[in-house]
């Protein structure tokens, strides 16, 4: 099955970092992998960048990532995935990336 990325660059809003790190960890990312496709998941706070605090990184496997994003945008908000008002929706970004060239150091 093909594996894909999907990055997510996200914001808390105005000083409400800690409350929006507790619902991702506790209560989104679960929420996220009730999608079929998804597999996997690592959580970033940025060190450098234009704008962004947060990174995530999602791992998908399936035949197409398309899909699996519009059912997550779709679920979003509703009892399937809850949202916070914590998550700066202003700032979001999501892109799915496809792997081209695999490399490992020796």
């Amino acid at each position: 099955m093909p594996k894909f990325k999907m990055l997510v660059l996200s914001n808390a809003v105005d000083a409400r970092d800690e409350e929006f790190n507790r619902w991702y960890d506790e209560v989104h990312l679960r929420d996220v992998f009730r999608v079929p496709g998804v597999t996997g998941a690592e959580r970033y706070r940025m060190r450098s960048g234009k704008g962004w605090k947060y990174l995530a990184i999602y791992e998908l496997e399936c035949d197409d990532p398309a899909a699996v994003e519009r059912e997550l945008m779709a679920r979003a908000g509703t009892d399937a995935m809850q949202m916070t008002d914590a998550f700066d929706m202003q700032s979001f970004y999501m892109g799915l990336a496809e792997l081209i060239t695999p490399f490992r150091a020796a």
